[in-house]
């Protein structure tokens, strides 16, 4: 019996392609596509063998990029992906992420490789990079002579600037003597300094095709080349290390003519443009010319002696005018003061004083009687309440109501029975006249 738990197939092949996809990394494979199938599902599957061996691989639908459709068997590639298990039937396969084909794939890396390295090392910096000339008295062509590239610039910089010569220097441009070729050209053009621009390139092709310009020896002559250079290999989309290092790059022969050269109906359009300007300033000049003239003559009219006596006798009937009219101005002045000091001696004359003093006494004397008059009228008022106010306080007042005021013998106020006894005299004073009496009987309350 076994001493562990049997784990089922399913299990088994699950920890298996663990272990797989986590012990090894992403990689690239190298080889040849086999019995390729390409189900409805748009999933690709195939073999990739060597001479020794093969491995099951499948590409993705969502993965595939590019086009994947031309790949087919005996296509030689570089795969890039990841090992695993197929759970479910067990078997080992490569999942693949990304291919190419396998001599292009080689070259890419170089490129990318190169391309690393010369950046790192600043190749690629604008600020080392020389701007081309806005016309050049010579244009520099290096390419092979019997290539598109050539015909279609010279088309070009005929149809643009026809008067522009241009100087071929002939060098391969595709095979293993190429990159040699094309610096010996660049070298050559350097050392007989004819030409003020360089173009440099060739038509469109594959990767292959183009490799020439992705030479590390070139590209380093053409970034030390002191002669502006204009990269111009393949397409558009195309891109070599020498676009990289060129001081410009074109997307095309035929456009890397018309950078260099500006176009000749627009330098005839500028040309006249000038010529007009010119002459509107040329016109300018004169017509200030001749206002400077005129204005001269003015001046020097000015200064003749018939002007200087014009304006002499001119500036003395100003003058004269000028102190007629300050003479009268003064005049009208002293009169108007004269009128002012009368009207202040007829405010200062006595009869006038005496008026306003008589005025001012009879004003004062009614002014007295009336305040005479009104505080006689408040001192009787006042009295008056005052006498109102002492009767109403005035024990003849309470002897008016029926009370009496006793006196003893003495003629002292008695307040209290027991200060009189029996048989004392004692007056009561009346509201009217006084009553003399003798006490009978003290009640002592």
């Amino acid at each position: 019996m076994p001493t562990e738990a049997a784990i089922t197939v399913s299990q088994l092949n699950r920890k298996a392609r663990t272990l797989l996809e986590q012990g090894i990394a992403r990689l690239w494979v190298e080889g040849e596509i086999s019995n390729m199938s390409r189900p409805a599902s748009g999933h690709i599957y195939f073999s990739l063998k060597d001479e020794a061996a093969q491995v099951s691989a499948a590409w993705f639908r969502q993965r595939q990029r590019g086009p994947a459709i031309g790949f087919k068997n005996g296509d030689r590639v570089l795969a890039y992906g990841r090992v695993s298990l197929y759970e479910a039937r067990g078997n080992f396969q490569f999942i693949v992420e990304q291919m190419e084909p396998a001599g292009e794939g080689v070259l890419k890396q170089r490129y990318e490789a190169l391309k690393k390295k010369l950046l790192a090392e600043g190749l690629f910096e604008e600020d080392r990079k020389q701007a081309l000339p806005a016309l050049p008295g010579r244009i520099g062509v290096i390419t092979s002579p019997s290539g598109a590239a050539i015909r279609d610039i010279v088309s070009v910089l005929a149809r643009r600037f026809p008067s522009v010569p241009v100087i071929i220097y002939p060098a391969a441009v595709q095979g293993d003597a190429a990159p040699g070729e094309l610096a010996v050209a660049l070298q050559t053009a350097i050392r007989r300094n004819e030409c003020e621009v360089l173009i440099i390139g060739r038509g469109g092709g594959s990767l292959e095709d183009l490799w020439a310009f992705n030479d590390e020896t070139l590209a380093r002559a053409i970034a030390d080349c002191p002669i502006p250079i204009v990269s111009a290999v393949g397409h558009e989309v195309d891109f070599t290390i020498c676009d990289f290092v060129a001081d410009v790059r074109a997307p095309t022969p035929s456009g890397a003519a018309e950078i260099v050269v500006p176009d000749r109906s627009d330098w005839l359009h500028r040309v006249s443009a000038l010529a007009l300007r010119i002459g509107r300033i040329g016109q300018r000049s004169v017509e200030d010319r001749a206002q400077a003239l005129d204005w001269l003559g003015k001046r020097l009219l000015a200064a003749s002696p018939e002007a200087t006596l014009r304006r002499q006798h001119s500036s003395l009937r100003e003058n004269r005018a000028r102190l007629v009219a300050a003479m009268n101005r003064q005049l009208l002045e002293r009169r108007n003061d004269a009128q002012a000091l009368r009207g202040e001696l007829m405010q200062l004359s006595p009869a006038l004083a005496v008026q306003r003093s008589i005025a001012r006494l009879a004003s004062l004397r009614q002014q007295l009687a009336t305040g005479a008059h009104d505080a006689l009228s408040d001192v009787r008022h006042r009295l008056a309440l005052l006498g109102r106010a002492l009767h109403s306080v005035s024990p003849l007042a309470t002897l008016d109501r029926g009370y009496a005021i006793v006196k003893n013998a003495q003629g002292k106020v008695v307040t209290n029975a027991a200060t009189v006894q029996s048989g004392d005299e004692i007056r009561a004073s009346l509201s009217k006249g006084e009553l003399v009496a003798s006490v009978t009987k003290v009640i002592d309350k």
